[in-house]
């Protein structure tokens, strides 16, 4: 049975010449335990995902259609007050920069401890037991000190874990992880990661993993989406969509990966940018930057379609046969 469905989600920004449609028909589901990986380039939607899920649209952001389902009780149409005692809760949240996250006028103990007694029926002296406990967790050394410190005095590595303890706090069932490991060096990513498996092992929690890394995805998730102009250009097991992929889009940010087996002077690129919410084209929004493009993808856009052990939003997949003289990059 599934954590969370989202269904048919549209997230749409009312402008003055008219509605900017940001999010269009994205559906997936993340099981009890499972890490989703969500990837893709700047402006793909990746964010706004997270945000929509955790109840966080920036006005004049709004969901105009389709559901977002927790545990079975649709969340996406509660009034703030409800949807506030489901957010943390129901979900935590793991941000880029911890720096937004931490009230820097309060030491890491008393937002933890605060954050406890509002979600759990524990007292004062109970809840900071249980914050000296995740902050130990979270691998924070002599939490019992440390508890009582400010966020300046924590390095970006341990604000990051104090973070993760602060989205634990009230033992929530969904982890929204806003590219979590960005502003941290490589060795301390990688704990991030192992910190991350290990919540989801221990706990049973679900992760929602949004990062723009393919290596991170690779590294940590069980499954991923990966967007494309506000739309799931294909979703998979991670195993699948990385050494297998469907879509030419995904198969074109993995040629960007350096192979260090193999000598080469120029790394792939992807000639052109993501389109602008304003001028998004017909039929596939790829097809403008698509080496594989033809026809029908100029014309038609395409559902998610059965791609072996994948599926992707690609009319390569389709039932009748793309055509055999595929043209070259539309100008």
């Amino acid at each position: 049975m599934s954590l969370l469905e989202v269904k048919n989600l549209v997230v749409e920004f009312p402008h003055r010449r008219g509605t900017l449609r940001a999010l269009d028909d994205i559906s997936f589901s993340i099981a009890p335990g499972e890490i989703l990986g969500v990837v893709g380039e700047s402006g793909a939607g990746k964010s706004l995902t997270g945000a929509s899920i955790i109840g966080l649209l920036e006005p004049p952001g709004r969901v105009a259609s389709g559901e977002i389902v927790l545990q079975g009780r649709r969340i996406d149409n509660l009034p703030p007050e409800e949807m506030r005692k489901v957010r943390g809760r129901k979900i935590g949240a793991i941000f880029q920069d911890p720096l937004t996250s931490l009230n820097p006028l309060y030491s890491v103990g008393r937002q933890l401890i605060e954050t406890i007694t509002t979600h759990l029926p524990l007292n004062q002296a109970q809840a900071r037991q249980r914050a000296i406990e995740l902050l130990r967790d979270t691998g924070i050394p002599a939490a019992d000190q440390r508890i009582d410190h400010f966020p300046h005095q924590f390095s970006g590595g341990m604000r990051q874990r104090v973070v993760i303890a602060l989205a634990l706090a009230a033992e929530p069932q969904l982890i929204v992880a806003d590219e979590p490991t960005t502003a941290l060096d490589v060795s301390i990513q990688a704990q991030i990661i192992t910190l991350l498996k290990t919540i989801c092992k221990d706990r049973g929690a679900a992760v929602m993993l949004i990062t723009h890394d393919m290596g991170v995805i690779a590294e940590t998730c069980d499954r991923v989406a990966v967007m494309y102009a506000g739309r799931i250009a294909e979703l998979g097991p991670v195993h699948e969509v990385i050494n297998h992929p469907a879509h030419p889009y995904t198969a074109g940010l993995m040629a960007c990966i350096p192979d260090m087996s193999v000598d080469r002077e120029r790394l792939h690129q992807i000639d052109g940018a993501m389109p602008r919410l304003n001028a998004i084209p017909t039929g596939c929004a790829y097809n403008p930057r698509c080496e594989r493009v033809f026809d029908r993808c100029r014309s038609e856009r395409p559902d998610l379609l059965d791609a072996g052990a994948t599926r992707a939003a690609c009319w390569l997949h389709a039932e009748e046969p793309a055509p055999v003289a595929l043209q070259g990059v539309a100008a």
